[in-house]
This record gives structure tokens, sequence and C-alpha cells, in this order.
């Protein structure tokens, strides 16, 4: 239970923030992992599935504490089109992190390979194999990666607009600090 409604449950700013260094891992992983064709390679791969995994736990995890404890309201003299974008995005993000190991999962079933989580741990098949399923998720996981990332780059602007220009509590509300108006942390 929140103690104060400015701010979001402890356990919510926890999981915001360790997901959001696993999500940026991931993508500095991902792209690491393309463009290399050295001996890291094999390690980056093996590396990017169980983070994938974690990540994608994780945001089932994240989305019961936010639907047992919503976040707070936005500030009311924040512009409609804003309120109808912050909610979007969100959204969005959590989409995003939901599909993107999801279809990396199902696009390794595809080609074939096995999803191992460390060395005896192995995850089922999601997709039959195929090469035409493996080609279409490849690019579809690519595609996803590039929009994860030019969303987190809008929600970070976004934070820095609230945190650093409007001052207005949003971006505190998810940190432990005080904000410029006296919004105290847990």
């Amino acid at each position: 239970m929140r103690s104060d409604p400015k701010m979001f449950v402890p356990v919510a700013r926890v999981l915001h923030w360790l997901l959001a260094a696993m999500i940026l891992t991931m993508l500095l992983v991902g792209i690491g992992m393309v463009a290399s064709v050295s001996a890291r390679h094999d390690w980056l791969v093996g590396f990017h599935k169980p983070l994938g995994i974690a990540i994608l736990l994780l945001v089932v995890v994240r989305m019961v504490v936010r639907w047992r404890n919503p976040p707070p309201a936005l500030p009311a003299d924040l512009p409609v089109l804003q309120k109808l974008a912050a909610f979007a995005s969100h959204w969005l993000l959590y989409l995003l992190m939901l599909a993107l190991p999801l279809v990396g999962w199902a696009m390794l079933s595809a080609g074939g390979y096995p999803i191992m989580l460390g060395t005896s741990l192995r995850l089922p098949p999601i997709f039959p194999v195929g090469a035409v399923g493996f080609a279409v998720l490849r690019h579809l996981h690519t595609w996803l990666a590039l929009l994860l990332f030019v969303t987190f780059l809008a929600h970070m602007a976004a934070a820095l607009y609230h945190g650093l220009i409007r001052r207005d509590g949003v971006l505190s509300s998810m940190t432990w600090r005080r904000d410029a108006r006296g919004t105290a942390d847990d």
C-alpha cells in the first residue's frame, strides 16, 4: 500500500529502475551480437537469452504491481495530449517488453535453436521450425527492438522534461528524492 499518493510504491520503483537497466543492457548486448562475428558472439547470445526471459518475468510482475497499485495521478495542469501520450507510451513500453522476449523465443524456436537458460534449463519451443518463420520473426524482433529503443528514449526525454523543466513531481514519484514541490519519499 502506498503511504504517499504522489509516489509509486517502493516495489514499483525498484522494478522500474531494475527493468530500465536490464533493457538498456539488453539493447546494447543485442547491438553487440549483430555487430560481432568474434568469439564473444556466443557469450553475448548466451547472456541475451536468459536476460530476455528475466525481463519477461519481471515485466509480468511489474504489471501485476501496477494493477494492484495504480500510479500516482499526473499533474492536473498537464495538457490532455501529454496525458494521452504518457498513457499510450507506458502501455507501448509494456507491450514491447512482453513482445520482444516472446518474439525472440519464437524466433529461436523457428530456427531450431535450443533456448538454454544456463547449462541445464532448456525452455520448450513455442513456434514450429521453419526458415520462413525464422526470417520473419528475426526481422520482427529487430524492428520491435528499434521501436523499444525509440520509445525508451522518448520516455527518458519526458522524464527529464518533467524533472528539469516542469518540476512537477512526475519524475520524483519514481525516485527516492524530494522534488521542487516537496514530494517526500517513502
